[in-house]
């Protein structure tokens, strides 16, 4: 039997584990927190580059060290940086099924890949002329501009409306030149024209479709200095219901919800999420490490396969039912798409994880050059960044 002195020594350890756990436990769940949670304000720029990233850059190439000064090589000699380059916008823009009717859908995309090489070759060489063009091009469509519509409206906004946001942050915050006006009337064709085909998404199209508009929002909601529409693009990347989603695009060993599709469009989809996982993550959100890192896992499945080694498929249907590859795809198997540097400089580079397949790939093409539906100059910007680079 217990008795009085010790029942008084239980209810004092009592008492104190209870205040221990009060005290303690939420204050451990709060640091827990705020380790995913972005800053009240936004870090500017802030999209696909930070100014120390930039920075870093600039003096790989003031000491001409590769793969920097190859990759610079390569954009410099790309017409994308001529300064002869004239934008060529419309007031109505139409994107059907597969491009067709194509009626100014691909002098969007060569624009906006225009617009962010030259806000590019400003930030990395300090040469005016090519803040300027950049500027030139995205205010030539921002005054123009009044639709974009057909069936491929939502994925052509989503492709390239993130070049045109990561110009424009450049420009923003890199330059004193380009007039509060212009950069308001491209805030306002975000707002009016571009969100509205973007905000819902489209749950049951192949991934690439959300996970083009995930990229293009994510960027919206840093340039707009808008919390809600940022926060739209991180909640949906976590949680949505869609085949974007980082849950509904890749199983638990990496396969894609379109690796029985095409090799093709299951890199451009891979690409859109590392695109929005570096936004978020250059704003103190870690998308990267959701699912325990289910990207790499995704990024190392659709490599190895391209490589030309074997990998499991089982089939699953995407949401809705919509789709059911029963195969896995060789359809342009070892393309490899010019986008896996920022992630292997991520998993490998800041995180210290092994990654092998996507590391290969990398080698395969660097340096990495890019196209008009992705985000060009990856060895330039993302090659070998020292782990604690903030």
């Amino acid at each position: 039997m217990m008795n009085n002195r010790n029942k008084s020594r239980i209810t004092i350890l009592c008492a104190q584990l209870t205040a221990f756990l009060f005290w303690t436990v939420p204050s451990i769940l709060v640091a827990v927190e705020l380790k995913t949670r972005a800053p009240e304000e936004f870090v500017h720029p802030g999209i696909a580059h930070t100014q120390a990233s930039i920075n870093f850059v600039k003096r790989q190439l003031d000491t001409n060290q590769q793969p920097w000064k190859e990759a610079w090589e390569q954009l410099n000699a790309s017409e994308l940086a001529c300064l002869d380059w004239r934008p060529t916008p419309l007031a109505h823009v139409q994107r059907g099924p597969s491009n067709h009717p194509n009626i100014g859908a691909s002098d969007f995309a060569r624009d906006g890949s225009a617009a962010y090489t030259h806000a590019l070759k400003w930030a990395l060489s300090g040469k005016q002329a090519h803040a300027e063009k950049a500027a030139e091009i995205i205010d030539a469509w921002s005054q123009t501009l009044r639709s974009v519509s057909n069936h491929d409206a939502r994925l052509l906004i989503g492709m390239i409306g993130h070049q045109f946001c990561n110009a424009a942050e450049l420009l923003s915050h890199n330059w004193d030149g380009w007039p509060e006006e212009n950069q308001e009337q491209f805030r306002s064709m975000l707002r009016k024209v571009w969100y509205p085909i973007i905000k819902d998404f489209y749950p049951s199209a192949n991934g690439n479709w959300d996970a083009s508009m995930l990229q293009t929002m994510i960027a919206m909601g840093v340039v707009l200095d808008d919390r809600e529409i940022f926060d739209r693009a991180v909640n949906y990347f976590q949680n949505g219901e869609g085949n974007g989603a980082i849950c509904n695009y890749f199983n638990e060993f990496g396969e894609c919800q379109e690796t029985g599709r095409d090799q093709v469009h299951t890199q451009m989809g891979l690409e859109y999420l590392a695109n929005t996982c570096e936004t978020a993550w250059n704003q103190g959100i870690d998308l990267y490490g959701a699912l325990d890192n289910r990207l790499l896992v995704g990024f190392e499945y659709t490599a190895k396969y391209n490589l030309g080694f074997d990998v499991p498929y089982e089939a699953y249907k995407s949401f809705e039912g919509r789709y059911h590859y029963k195969s896995i795809s060789n359809n342009s198997r070892g393309r490899l798409r010019p986008m896996y540097e920022k992630v292997y400089n991520h998993y490998h580079n800041r995180k210290g994880l092994d990654a092998p397949y996507t590391e290969q790939a990398v080698s395969k093409i660097r340096p990495e050059s890019g196209g008009r539906s992705s985000l060009p100059w990856g060895t330039l910007m993302f090659a070998k960044h020292p782990p604690n680079l903030q």
